[in-house]
C-alpha cells in the first residue's frame, strides 16, 4: 500500500480517539495556563522574561508525551497491530506513517500554543517582556520542542510496547530526574532531550548549547528513539 493511504488511515485513528484529542487540547491549555501564571509573577520580567513567557512548556510537553505514547501504544491492545499490518504489511512504511500522523497535529497545536502563549505573556509583562524577535523564536521553538518530545515518546513506546511503561518512565524523568541530574552534574543535563530543546526558550544561555543546537540535540534523541522503535516493530511479532 502506498504511503499516503496509510497516513490517511493513521490520521483517522488519531482524530477519532477522544483521549488523543484531549491530549492535544491539554498541550495548549497546560502550556498557556502555567505560562500565564508565571508571567503574572511580580518578578517575572526581572529574571528571564522569555522563559517566564513560555514557562508552561514544562507541563505542556507532558501532554505531548502522553499524546505520542497513547497514539502508538493503542496499537498493542486487542491485537490491533496485527489488523493494521494485515492492511499495511510494510512495517517500516506503516511506522513512518504513524510517526508522521503524530508529528503533524502536535506541530500544528504546538505552533498555535506558542503563538497564544506569546500574546498572553506580552499582555501580562508589557515592556518588561521579551522582544517580538525573541518571542517569535520562542513560539517556533515551543512548537518544535513539543513535537520532538511527542516523537521521542512514540519511539520509546514502540520499543517498550506499553503505554503505561513509557509514561511511568518518562513523566518521573521529566518532573524529577532531569532536575536532580541538572543540579548534581556539570553540563551533562544540558544534553538531555527536555532541557536541550528548552534552551530556545531562554533569553540568554551560558551552557554549551544555543537555541537551535539545543533543538538539534532534542531532534537526535527523537530520531534515535524512532529508529529503535522502527527496529523493534520490524523484528518483533505483532
Amino acid at each position: 500500500m502506498p504511503f499516503t493511504p496509510v497516513l490517511h488511515a493513521e490520521w483517522i485513528k488519531i482524530r477519532t480517539l477522544r483521549s488523543l484529542v484531549g491530549s492535544l487540547a491539554a498541550v495548549l491549555l497546560a502550556t498557556a495556563a502555567f505560562s500565564a501564571l508565571a508571567s503574572a509573577s511580580p518578578d517575572a520580567g526581572d529574571t528571564d522574561p522569555l522563559f517566564s513567557a513560555f514557562f508552561g512548556i514544562s507541563f505542556g510537553q507532558i501532554a505531548a508525551i502522553a499524546f505520542g505514547t497513547t497514539a502508538l501504544s493503542s496499537e498493542f491492545r486487542g491485537g490491533g497491530l496485527r489488523l493494521t499490518l494485515a492492511a499495511a504489511p510494510d512495517r517500516r512504511r506503516w511506522f513512518a506513517a504513524k510517526a508522521t500522523a503524530i508529528a503533524l497535529p502536535v506541530l500544528a497545536v504546538g505552533l498555535l500554543t506558542g503563538g497564544v502563549t506569546l500574546l498572553v505573556a506580552k499582555s501580562a509583562l508589557g515592556a518588561s517582556g521579551p522582544t517580538w524577535a525573541e518571542g517569535l523564536r520562542g513560539a517556533v521553538g515551543c512548537g518544535l520542542q513539543l513535537t520532538l518530545m511527542a516523537l521521542f515518546a512514540t519511539g520509546l513506546a514502540a520499543v517498550l510496547r506499553s503505554g503505561v511503561a513509557t509514561l511511568s518512565l518518562l513523566i518521573p524523568f521529566l518532573l524529577i530526574v532531569s532536575f536532580v541530574i541538572g543540579d548534581m552534574s556539570s553540563g551533562v543535563a544540558d544534553f538531555l532531550p527536555d532541557r536541550a530543546g528548552q534552551v530556545v526558550l531562554h533569553s540568554s544561555y551560558d551552557g554549551p548549547l544555543g537555541p537551535w543546537s539545543g533543538l538539534a540535540v532534542s531532534a537526535l534523541w527523537a530520531a534515535a528513539a524512532l529508529l529503535a522503535g522502527a527496529w523493534t516493530i520490524e523484528r518483533r511479532d505483532a
